[in-house]
């Protein structure tokens, strides 16, 4: 005969820590680095807390709220505050950390682009762009019409290119975007005929570096709106 299982006494189990919201978006980030966002839902996590979905939204009203909770978490790792440079460059310096991040995970990069992002992390980073915008020259209208613009770009950058590095066809999908602009026929689309390969040229960090000037010295350039 087998031995007899000894019966445990439910009071001497460990007791199960208590839900929190900072410990469930712990959890959540934990998930996201070690599988990703898309394996991200109530269910997954309710499961790694021992606990039930239900028992979740106490803490957080839906899984965009958790997303974007995640997405703050993450942007803990910005740099912010160099003294290197002067504010053109430091912004710059600040933008390229914010898409690093993103690029590292661009699932989130995906949920910023639609997500309204209020968490302490991002307004941190906000906040010194506004600074540094207004240190550069612009009025404070100014400032924050720019900023909107910069982390927009930011933002896109890292979902685009991030996104394409984890796609395993990435390399034949910009040969057939090669081949298909030089297939175009010049009584067509006579300006991609003339200049096509120009569509794919350069670097990603030489088109985002662009891309960051083009912003900035428009916003320099142009007088702010009165705010309405």
């Amino acid at each position: 005969m087998s031995a007899r299982r000894t019966p445990v006494s439910r009071r001497e189990r460990p007791a199960k820590p208590a839900l929190s919201r900072e410990g469930i978006v712990a959890a959540a980030v934990a998930i996201t680095r070690s599988e990703g966002l898309d394996r991200l839902t109530m269910r997954r996590l309710a499961k790694e807390l021992d606990t039930g979905a239900a028992s979740l939204y106490v803490y957080v009203a839906d899984i965009e709220e958790l997303h974007a909770a995640v997405l703050d978490d993450f942007l803990s790792e910005v740099e912010i505050g160099s003294t290197e440079g002067d504010w053109r460059e430091r912004l710059r310096a600040l933008l390229d950390s914010y898409r690093a991040v993103l690029f590292e995970q661009p699932s989130l990069a995906r949920v910023a682009l639609v997500t309204r992002m209020s968490g302490p992390r991002y307004l941190r980073a906000v906040d010194a762009a506004l600074g540094l915008l207004v240190e550069g020259g612009l009025s404070e209208y100014g400032a924050a019409l720019a900023v909107d613009q910069l982390f927009l770009q930011a933002t896109a950058s890292a979902a685009e290119h991030g996104t394409r590095a984890r796609m395993p066809d990435a390399d034949r999908q910009h040969e057939d975007l090669v081949a298909e602009i030089d297939a175009a026929p010049a009584e067509e689309y006579p300006h991609i005929a003339r200049i096509g390969r120009l569509l794919v040229a350069g670097t990603p960090s030489g088109r985002t570096k662009w891309s960051f000037d083009v912003i900035l010295n428009g916003a320099l350039a142009t007088p702010s709106p009165e705010p309405e």
